[in-house]
């Protein structure tokens, strides 16, 4: 037993309410257990219980052991003055308040189902990714729908935290700030956080200016990208090479120190294909942000992402290394990628930002319209028995992987909630 686990059984009243009687043998009745507060304080507020023919509202604490009361300080704090009931698993001592008055008592540990005890055991002590996994998919569809537009949601909130800090530091600019995480997005994990430093160094005015030539947009990001450095007899990369430190000069850029991977890529997602794409991707499409508040569709928002890079990249991976025909378009996948990670968080930030519930809507609406994202996490769902079929299924239980099963939060989590209760309290009133 831990104190987190004894809070949740109190808190949805897990446990035989039959016929109940505080340590000092007087009956009790629990009409309310209180709201739990998650701040300094007594666990429980605005309780109401009745001992005998009397009623109280007032606090609820929860211990371990009663002789927690006196451990934890709170016979001498004022803030537990009006505790109505004393909740432990164990009773080991009487507990006095300040006035030195006993304190009604209720130990859970008889009246706990051993099956609740078992199945949070088994969860707990399980090493697999999915603690519940032997006992899904628990949750009727209804139910696991409720919860993953729920997972989603937060998965949204928790990126406009990040998002919403960049904003700031950019000035509450939308258009730099969606410039920098779509170029983080380009860079893949591997990259991502030199590829946003690029995009940091070179501000969305200069771009504007040369968004028709799209060589000099490849030669800002690539030269910025510190890959333009090299001796080089590719005519192509000589001639980016010019122009780069024409610009370099002409607008005082400061290059990034260190150059981006090319390590165990493929070659399709080597730095200087996806810096080429970008560079595209501007040229086709000014002011990104503008279009992603204005468009409706998401069909059309994913026709924009999927540029090909010029017609140099068709026979290159990499500067002086000719390769076999291949345009270096980006794909439906990944498209839909640069939405799910990009595009729909920043709407929804935005939404939050200018406190506009319609562009969270879309947001949401958009990942309903994506198709789920295949990978090994959503792989394992699926063999539980957890079906996705959208992009808000699948980012959802990427959400509920790593926020809840990973931290074991079973006593947080919709199913884990519903694995605890199931069939273990139709004795219960």
């Amino acid at each position: 037993m831990n104190e987190r686990l004894l809070q949740f059984i109190w808190q949805f009243q897990y446990y035989n309410r039959k016929q109940l009687h505080t340590s000092q043998g007087e009956i009790l009745f629990i009409e309310k257990p209180g709201t739990w507060n998650h701040h300094q304080g007594p666990d429980f507020s605005e309780a109401v219980i009745r001992i005998g023919s009397t009623k109280w509202v007032g606090n609820v604490e929860l211990h371990l052991r009663s002789s927690d009361w006196y451990k934890h300080h709170h016979a001498t704090d004022i803030n537990y003055t009006n505790i109505i009931l004393h909740v432990v698993w164990e009773e080991d001592k009487p507990v006095y308040d300040l006035n030195a008055n006993i304190i009604p008592t209720l130990v859970l540990q008889p009246l706990v189902p051993k099956l609740l005890l078992e199945r949070y055991a088994s969860m707990m002590e399980t090493m697999v990714m999915v603690p519940c996994h032997s006992f899904l998919p628990v949750l009727d569809n209804l139910g696991w729908c409720a919860w993953k537009e729920r997972l989603a949601a937060e998965r949204l909130e928790r990126k406009s935290t990040h998002i919403l800090l960049l904003a700031k530091q950019s000035g509450n600019h939308w258009e730099e700030t969606c410039w920098w995480l779509l170029a983080a997005n380009f860079g893949v994990k591997v990259n991502a956080a030199l590829f946003e430093q690029v995009a940091r160094s070179i501000p969305l005015t200069i771009l504007a200016r040369h968004k028709n030539r799209v060589q000099q947009l490849e030669a800002l990001l690539l030269g910025q990208a510190n890959l333009l450095s090299a001796r080089y007899d590719d005519d192509y990369a000589v001639m980016l090479q010019k122009e780069y430190r024409f610009l370099k000069k002409k607008y005082k850029l400061q290059m990034i120190g260190k150059a981006p991977a090319f390590l165990r890529m493929r070659p399709a997602a080597f730095p200087t294909v996806r810096l080429a794409q970008l560079a595209m991707l501007l040229h086709n499409s000014s002011n990104f942000f503008s279009l992603i508040k204005e468009i409706k569709e998401c069909k059309k928002m994913l026709e924009i992402c999927m540029v090909t890079a010029n017609d140099y990249w068709h026979y290159h991976y990499r500067f002086d290394e000719t390769a076999s025909y291949q345009p270096k378009h980006i794909g439906k996948q990944m498209a839909e990628n640069i939405l799910i990670n990009t595009v729909i968080p920043v709407l929804f930030a935005y939404g939050s930002y200018c406190k506009e519930e319609s562009y969270k809507e879309k947001a949401i609406q958009w990942l309903y319209e994506l198709p789920a994202e295949q990978n090994q996490l959503t792989k394992q769902w699926q063999q539980s028995g957890i079906r996705h079929q959208s992009a808000l299924d699948s980012q959802a239980l990427i959400e509920l992987t790593n926020h809840y099963c990973t931290h074991k939060r079973c006593l947080d989590c919709a199913v884990g909630n519903g694995i605890l209760k199931k069939d273990v309290f139709k004795e219960n009133p």
